[in-house]
Formats: C-alpha cells, structure tokens, sequence
C-alpha cells in the first residue's frame, strides 16, 4: 500500500529473510528485535530501502525506529497509527511503549503521556490519566490509619502467600494485595486473582487488586533498546519500584510493602535488597517477613509448580490452601497442571 512516498507493509510476526532483513535495520539504529514481537509494521523508500518500522505485542509498542535520513518526515507518526490501527482492530486501545528518556518529548506529540521512569528507559501511555483511573478503580472505601500492600504474582496461590497477606494485614488498618495482571504464568491471571481474593476472605482489612498494567516484571519488559542486557532486571526493578512509589503509594496512602524472604531465587532477592534502598526515599517503609516453612523447606509457587508437574494435586494439599487445592481438584485446574507438565511456567 502506498503511504505518501513511502511503502507499508506489514507482517504477523515476520520469518525468514524478511526478519533477518528487519533485525539487521534494527541493528543500524541502535536496537535488537524483541523476540516476543507479534506484529510489525515497516515503511520502505520509493527504492526499496528501509525507512522505519514499529511493532506490536499484546497492548505494548516495541521497536519503533526511523532512518537517519528519513527522520523529520513525520514517520513516527504514521508508524504509530499503523499500529494503533492493529491494536484497536485486536481490541486493544489502552497501549503502552518503552523508550528512552530523550525520546520522550517526541512521543507525547505523538499523544503517549509518561507514567513513569528512570535514567535508562521511560515508560508511557496513550491515555492521560491514565493510572488515576487505576486508582481511582482499585481505591477502597475502607478507612485506614495505616496502608500497607502486599504485590504477589501467586502462580499458583500458596500458604506461603497466605502467611505473608496475614502477617501484614496484622500489622495495617487497610492493606492492599495487589495480584500481577500479566498473561505470563503457568495460571491465567483471572484464576490467581479469585484464588487470593477467596483465600483472604476472612481478612477484613484486606483488599484484592489486579495490577493491570501498571506492575511489570522481566517477563515483559523490553530490552530492545538496552546496549547492555545484563543490566535489564535492574532497570526494570527501577522502574517498577518509581511506578510504585510516585503513582500508586501516595495516591493510596501507602506507607508500607511487605515481601516474603526469598533464599533461593536471586532475582527476586536482588529485587528485595533493591525495594529496601529505593522505597525509603518515597517514605514508604520495607518490611521482610520470614517465609513460612513445611517439610524442611519454604513454601514457595515455584516449589508447587514443580511438584503438580508430577500430575497429582495431592502432592501439594499441604502448601497451598483449601481454595486453590479444590481448584487443581477441578477440570479446569487439572487441564492446567496438564500443561505445566511439558511447558515452561514462570
């Protein structure tokens, strides 16, 4: 299709030479291909040669980039409506991109607006006010002296959760449990929310949130525009932690965050040791709560998940609570399990 003097096409995902031929682009303007990419859009001159491309997984913008010499032709725009275009025809109208700060001035004329950011990478929206509106939808009418939160993925929900949202609901008026939203775990997003939401009925002081895009984790974030990979779980646990403490924290009066200890998953207690010298200076206190123990050993989702890949829920009925060994009981947990049995699950 002919855009102005340029050519669009388009591809979902690209294979082949095609890829090749974008990664090496890519490579030219100082960025990698994301391998999670799902559709891609590309502008070509009236030669043939490439002029930019923009790309799309789930609601994310990834990889939008624009020649040397075809920049200041208003390309980034017409990249971004196609797009947008993709999305909304998916569904999808909330979106986010990841960038580098000094291209942030560029990408609000282009009608995306920041939610948050560190010296290496910006995040942004195309909605304004956008994480008021999460709030504002998550805020409780519970009245509370003093707000703490609890921020768990729960793949699956375990006692260890539990022992972790008890102990700090023991210690708040309000606390805020916040179950990540993402679509990257063995256990669909919708499930581990009702699973905590049912197994913390009984705290009365507890109130169970989805994070929906506003809590992101390695498993997302973009390193397309990282020149060094190894430094991408710091920058994303950065970021995190500034979309935490600037956005949500103040707007919902926290002034605590607990997490469980973690022994054994070094990315996760780099993230702990990280929460403790970032947290404190938005006034927001760290709490680490000993990680309840059976059998010698944590309890943890990850020791669950590697023992339901055995196939029989019963192996796991003294870590997890009643409410998420009835639903591995079920069909549909069954099929779950099923399926961790070969795959990978995070």
């Amino acid at each position: 299709m002919e855009n102005g003097d340029y050519t669009e096409r388009t591809g979902a995902p690209f294979t082949g030479e095609r890829l090749q031929k974008l990664k090496e682009f890519l490579r030219q303007q100082g960025l990698s291909y994301d391998d999670g990419i799902e559709w891609t859009v590309e502008l070509f001159t009236a030669d043939g040669a490439p002029a930019g491309t923009a790309s799309l997984q789930g609601n994310i913008i990834k990889c939008v980039a624009v020649a040397e010499d075809n920049r200041g032709e208003g390309l980034s725009g017409r990249l971004l409506t196609a797009v947008q275009r993709e999305a909304f025809q998916r569904g999808c109208g909330h979106l986010f991109l990841y960038t580098k700060p000094k291209n942030g001035v560029m990408f609000r004329e282009l009608g995306f607006y920041p939610v948050a950011g560190t010296d290496e990478v910006l995040m942004m929206e195309n909605r304004k006010n956008g994480v008021e509106r999460f709030v504002e939808s998550v805020r409780s009418a519970k009245k509370g002296g003093r707000i703490g939160a609890v921020v768990a993925n729960c793949n699956p929900f375990t006692n260890g959760h539990r022992y972790l949202m008890e102990t700090a609901a023991g210690q708040c008026d309000l606390l805020y449990i916040f179950v990540l939203s993402e679509e990257k775990s063995l256990f669909p997003a919708e499930v581990r929310l009702r699973l905590v939401r049912e197994g913390t009925a009984d705290l009365a002081n507890a109130v169970v949130c989805p994070t929906e895009d506003y809590l992101i984790s390695s498993a997302t974030f973009p390193t397309y525009f990282l020149k060094d990979d190894a430094q991408a779980d710091r920058i994303q646990c950065d970021l995190d932690l500034q979309i935490f403490g600037r956005q949500l924290a103040p707007k919902l009066g926290i002034t605590k965050r607990f997490v469980g200890t973690e022994p054994r998953d070094r990315v996760t207690a780099a993230y702990n040791r990280r929460m403790k010298q970032v947290l404190p200076l938005f006034g927001i206190e760290v709490a680490e709560v000993e990680r309840v123990r059976a059998g010698g050993a944590p309890v943890s989702a990850s020791r669950v998940r590697a023992l339901l890949r055995g196939g029989d829920p019963a192996a796991v009925r003294g870590l997890v609570p009643e409410c998420t060994y009835r639903f591995l009981c079920s069909p549909q947990g069954r099929k779950i399990v099923d399926a961790g049995k070969s795959g990978p699950s995070h």
